[in-house]
């Protein structure tokens, strides 16, 4: 099985599963109505380091956030990095707000 992305609402976080189970997610806040979505904390668990899951995780739950049509802000340090490390991403924190992540 491939790793899978879901975005558990109830929970405020985008969690990536395996065959194993759960194996990390990315805490988000709701800002503006909904239209802003603040990532404030990452984590994958210990087992499952060094399997690409980090990012896999982060371009699953901001590809969502795109497809919704909202803004990003980048408090959690590792999607901050990642969107540093993918510029094509850029664009989802707004243009005003992008010196405060350095981006």
């Amino acid at each position: 099985m491939e790793p899978q992305v879901v975005d558990n609402a109830e929970e405020s976080r985008f969690e990536i599963r395996t065959e194993a189970g759960l194996a990390g997610f990315a805490e988000y806040q709701l800002r503006d109505g909904g239209s802003t979505v603040a990532f404030v904390h990452t984590v994958i668990d210990p087992a499952f380091e060094g399997q690409g899951l980090g990012g896999k995780l982060a371009r699953a739950a901001l590809d969502t956030v795109r497809e919704r049509g909202a803004a990003v802000l980048p408090h959690c340090p590792f999607i901050r990095g990642w969107i540093a490390k993918h510029p094509e991403y850029t664009d989802l924190v707004p243009a005003e707000k992008r010196s405060r992540f350095d981006l």
